[in-house]
Order: structure tokens, then sequence, then C-alpha cells
């Protein structure tokens, strides 16, 4: 269990407002965070067949996520080899048997490898291999295709999966909900006009739940007193007593999903995953934010409302339990909103304070600055 709350009394500074609002601080957080760590990109169901793709922003690159012939999972750089231009230009798509680039025609099949281009029988000593597409590496899990752009990637058990041991004491726990045979109910893009850094401090604290989240602390009670479940290993708050379900009006939800313990029924539990995913787990659906930092000032939220299968095959109505949820999403992001016009001020050049109760904020902020020198 980490350490409660009351037992932090001296004065905690946040980040200096440039840290929101320099252009090469960004810069230097995208090339040792972004392009350094693992970094969710797709749902795997998001690529059916063989063929599938999608385009996604990881820091300053462009790759393309796609599914090859054997069924497994590749991530490209958008990069073709021949003159640099952009091979695919749609955000996402499918293709037959090959990319080909939209400049000169040269192709490469479903496992990046060079098969075709103009002339190319006359360049006899062009490895096709070493000129295909050049990988990133990638990890599925959850249900989820992760990719990282460094060389030689940090552990994956230790930076991802450690995250949800860290917060919930076991893998286990998380494995009771079945995560990776949910089915999407519902997705929702948000574009933030706010620093990434701002959408993770939002997240990970609660002392703002009372001021704008009322709909939230109906449900769970015990957030209007300001301490986040994120606080305690393995701490899940509990719903109202009068609550019948995670749902904007309390009524009662979806279907349980069979594997969660009945430890875990009745109490909704957050994880923040550094540097950009959020998961929210009740005992009918879970909740997973992607977040795509794409500018100093500009973060793309994407939210995944996950039930079983049988409920989204169903047609059962999903809206007051992804109302809940979208409420608190645009809550948050107005007030994220609201706070990065003031990041430039010079009454915030050095910074404000944080509460005795937002101390693990303080935490994160030190794992910034430690990750970009």
């Amino acid at each position: 269990m980490t350490a409660s709350p009351s037992t932090t009394s001296s004065v905690i500074p946040t980040l200096p407002g440039r840290y929101y609002t320099d252009p090469e601080l960004f810069a230097l957080e995208q090339k040792n965070i972004f392009e350094a760590m693992w970094f969710c990109v797709v749902r795997s169901s998001d690529l059916p067949k063989p063929g599938s793709f999608k385009t996604v922003q990881v820091g300053t690159e462009n790759l393309i996520i796609s599914r090859a012939r054997d069924g497994s999972i590749r991530a490209f750089y958008n990069v073709c080899r021949h003159r640099g231009a952009t091979l695919c230009t749609e955000e996402s798509g499918e293709v037959k048997r090959a990319f080909q680039c939209p400049y000169h025609a040269w192709t490469y099949d479903l496992d990046g490898k060079l098969i075709a281009a103009p002339n190319l029988s006359k360049m006899t000593d062009l490895d096709r291999v070493q000129y295909g597409l050049v990988k990133a590496h990638v990890r599925e899990w959850l249900g989820y295709v992760w990719v990282c752009l460094a060389e030689n990637p940090p552990s994956f058990e230790q930076d991802v999966q450690g995250a949800v041991v860290e917060r919930l004491g076991s893998l286990e726990l998380i494995d009771n909900y079945g995560v990776a045979e949910l089915e999407v109910g519902r997705r929702i893009v948000y574009d933030v006009k706010a620093n990434w850094k701002l959408i993770v401090e939002n997240f990970m604290e609660c002392y703002h739940c009372a001021t704008i989240h009322p709909e939230l602390t109906e449900v769970l009670p015990e957030f209007a007193d300001g301490y986040a479940a994120q606080y305690f290993v393995g701490h899940g708050a509990e719903f109202g007593e009068q609550i019948e379900g995670f749902t904007v009006d309390g009524s009662a939800g979806l279907d349980r999903i069979p594997g969660v313990s009945e430890d875990q029924d009745r109490r909704y539990y957050a994880i923040t995953i550094k540097p950009q995913v959020f998961i929210n787990l009740v005992p009918d659906h879970v909740i997973l934010h992607r977040m795509f930092p794409l500018a100093v000032d500009r973060t793309v939220v994407e939210c995944d409302w996950l039930y079983l299968p049988d409920v989204v095959a169903s047609g059962k109505d999903l809206d007051k339990s992804v109302e809940l949820f979208h409420r608190v999403n645009e809550q948050d992001f107005d007030a994220c909103e609201r706070c990065q016009p003031a990041m430039s001020s010079r009454t915030y050049a050095e910074g404000g304070v944080l509460v005795p109760s937002e101390h693990h904020i303080g935490a994160f902020h030190e794992w910034v600055q430690d990750r970009i020198g």
C-alpha cells in the first residue's frame, strides 16, 4: 500500500508553466518518452483480416499497423524506401495483397518486403528485404496493439504490465475482466486543446471530483472526499448504497463479466499506464483511453467502451452506461483546456503547488523530468 495522503505535509511544487507550452520540451518528450516506450496504438479487432491497416502517430513518426497474411500484427514506418513518400495516406483501410506507393509504385507485401517497382529487374543488386519497409517492435496485450520505436525496447512486463501490478497487486486481477475477449460497444474520439501531461495529471487525482463530476461522485461517493482510488494498491472505489450499476443515473448496468470476483463487484478501479493509457474497470465493462499527443497544446484521446460480446451482439442499449464516463471525459477535458492558456502566463512561470492529496502527481512530474533529462 502506498503512503496515505495524510502523511504527506510538505509543500510540493508543480512543473513550471513552460513544460506545457515549450515546443523544445515537447520534442524531448517525443524522443525520450513516446518514441522510447511502449505505446498503445489500436484495438486488435480494428484489423479484422489480412491487409487491414490503420495509420497512427507515435511521437514524430507515422506508422502503418497492419495484419499480415499469417494473421500476425505488423508495424511499419509509413515511409517508402525509394524517395521517402508517405505510403498510406488514409487513416484506415484494406489492401488485397500489398502496399503500393502512390508516387512511383514501389510495392511491398504484407510482411514489408519489396516485391515490385518499375524497372526493378534492372536493379539486380538491390536487396529486397533490406529495402523493405522498416519495422517497429510489436506486442499484443488486453486485445490492443502496443508498439515501441526504440532499437532495444524496455521490458514490456516491467513497464506496461508492471504498472497494472503496481496498481492492482497482481496481473490476475485484470485477467478476471477478460479484456482481450471483450468487444468495442462504443468509441468516442476527443480532440483536446491541452498538453498531454495536464490530462494525465487530471486522471490521476480526484481533488477535482466534487467540483466538476456530480454524476461520478453520486455513483462513487468516496470520490467526493477528493481521494482517488489510485492511491492504494488493490483498492477499488465502492458504489453508493443505492447505486445499482456504473451508469449515468445509477440504474442497473449490463451483464456482469463472469470472471469478476465478488471482491471486485460493485467497485471501480483506475489504472494509469505511462505514458498514454488509462484503464477503468467496472463489473460489466471496461473503459480504455489511448492518448495521442500531437502538439505541445493538442492531444487526441480515443476512448473505447468494452463489453461482453453477447451484450454488443444483442443490441442492448448502452447509452446510460456510456454516458457516465462520456460526461466525465467532457468535464475533465474542458478543465484541461481551461488550464492550458494559463500555462504561458507570467504568473505561472514558476508553476503552482500541489495539495497533500496530489502528492503522486509530484512523482509523475519527477518521472517526466527524469525521462527528458
